[in-house]
Order: structure tokens, then C-alpha cells, then sequence
């Protein structure tokens, strides 16, 4: 009778999440007053968190999420990121990927980069982060005007690929060079148990592996952050894990992110790649 009983409340909590988290995403997004919307998510764990302890009721199994934690470094520059009437073609392709285009990153910008798919968005990170001589850059393409980054620029960068990932998660640490003891910590909060860091990633379900490269860039001090569709494959606690971090350290970012509600609380600046 107890098991029932307490599977019957995991059950209420979920439906409850899940209704709350609709809210969120329709109702609660047009009651801004000055600019700040309210945030249900949070006000809804908050709540979870006070009614746990010793006392007998629906809440009482509800793990509440670890507040999550990065280090942004202090750039001297004001702009860490300028394009200026830029524009990139493959050679073997007719036409731009895009055109023209111009926008500048300064220190404490969170801009969403914005447009519908093939528009070239994946294809300007690659571009900044072969600029900032991280990763192979672009190959095989034309490039006309102005992109640059800031000199000593450090950027944390998080992909849409996770198939990449091999070995376990302590193998990763060392070929990124990351702080062992803080990667893991943070995949801790992020609800991984410890056994699971002594599977091969291969066989990480594809949140777990998003989770992998969240943590990943977290560790990594920098300047600036680039992540390209952070929310996929993520679970709504690890959702609100992440969008209070981002509003609490404020970190200078450049994301896409097709999740609209996601992109109206943390964006600053919008950049638009086809108009």
C-alpha cells in the first residue's frame, strides 16, 4: 500500500509539472510587468523546496534541482565578437549562404542567432570559431567583408553533435584538458548517478550525451559562450537548471535555440540571418 501510495504521488508531481510548465510557456508569457516575466518553473521548485523535510505529503520524494555554476572570464575589450557587411559562399554553390550581414557581441550580450533552417547559422559559428583558431573553421568557401573576434578571446563551445563521444567521461576530461573534479561535479547536478561514469559514453542515451557537452562547456572558463541548440534532448528540470544559471551569472553568450519562450527570457539581442 505504501509503494502504491508513493508511486500515486510521483505521478500527481509529474502531471503537476507538466501542467505548471504549459502555463509557463502560454499564460505566465504575457503577464510581464516592467520588462520581467514571471517565472512559474521556478516559483513551482521554490515551493517543492520548502515543503520537503520530515513531513508526510505529495512533495516529500520530489528531488529539487542542484543549482547549477560557471566561471566567465573578464575580457578586456567591450566587442569580442564584429562582422561588417559579411558574407560566405561555398564555392561550389550558386549563391550566399548569407549576405551582408553585420552585428558585433559585446561583453554581456546574450544573443539568440535567429532563421530558418539552412539559413547559415551553424555555418557563422563555425566561421567565428575558425576566426578565434578553434576547431577547423570553413573549407572550400568565399568570404567578403569583415568577422573577427577579439585577440585572446576564449570561447566554450557546445555543438549540436553528439556522436563524437567515445569512451568514458573521465577519457573526455583529459583530452579537453578539463578539471576532472568540476566536470563530474557538475554532471552530478545535472541528476547523473556515479555509475554512469563508468560507462562508455556509446551508450549514453542523446540527453545524456547533451548533458555531456552542457557539462563539458560549463567547465570550461571563457569569454564567451557558443552553444548551438542547448536544449535539445533535455529534460524540463535540466531546462530550468539552465535558464536560471543563465539569468543568475549572466555569462556573454551567442546561441541558437528554436525554443521561442527559452529565447524571450535569456536573449538580449536578437542576430538575423534572413531578415
Amino acid at each position: 500500500m505504501e509503494n502504491n501510495s508513493s508511486f500515486l504521488r510521483k505521478i500527481v508531481v509529474v502531471l503537476l509539472i507538466l501542467l505548471f510548465f504549459v502555463l509557463q510557456c502560454s499564460v505566465f508569457n504575457s503577464l510581464a510587468m516592467g520588462g520581467i516575466i514571471p517565472n512559474l518553473m521556478i516559483i513551482l521548485t521554490s515551493s517543492f523546496g520548502f515543503m520537503r523535510g520530515e513531513k508526510e505529503g505529495l512533495l516529500k520524494d520530489l528531488e529539487v534541482p542542484a543549482d547549477l555554476k560557471l566561471t566567465k572570464l573578464s575580457h578586456h575589450k567591450s566587442v569580442l565578437v564584429e562582422a561588417r557587411d559579411y558574407s560566405i559562399r561555398y564555392r561550389d554553390a550558386g549563391r550566399p549562404v548569407f549576405e551582408g550581414l553585420g552585428f558585433s557581441i559585446e561583453k554581456g550580450d546574450r544573443a539568440a542567432l535567429s532563421g530558418r533552417n539552412g539559413c547559415g547559422k551553424s555555418t557563422l559559428i563555425r566561421a567565428i570559431l575558425g576566426k578565434n583558431g578553434q576547431g577547423s573553421g570553413l573549407l572550400d568557401v568565399e568570404e567578403a567583408g569583415v568577422c573577427r573576434t577579439a585577440a585572446g578571446l576564449v570561447i566554450s563551445y557546445m555543438g549540436q553533435e553528439a556522436s563524437g563521444l567515445k569512451g568514458s567521461v573521465r577519457d573526455l576530461c583529459r583530452e579537453r584538458g578539463l578539471d576532472e573534479s568540476l566536470f563530474l561535479a557538475v554532471l552530478r547536478q545535472l541528476d547523473f548517478e556515479r555509475t554512469q561514469f563508468l560507462k562508455n559514453m556509446e551508450d549514453y542515451s542523446e540527453g545524456q550525451k547533451k548533458k555531456v557537452l552542457l557539462a563539458a562547456s560549463l567547465a570550461t572558463p571563457a569569454h564567451l559562450y557558443i552553444w548551438d541548440e542547448p536544449l535539445n534532448y533535455i529534460d524540463v528540470f535540466s531546462r530550468m537548471q539552465i535558464e536560471t544559471l543563465l539569468l543568475e551569472y549572466q555569462p556573454t553568450m551567442l546561441f541558437v535555440e528554436h525554443d521561442a519562450g527559452f529565447c524571450r527570457r535569456i536573449a538580449t539581442k536578437t542576430i538575423r540571418l534572413d531578415g
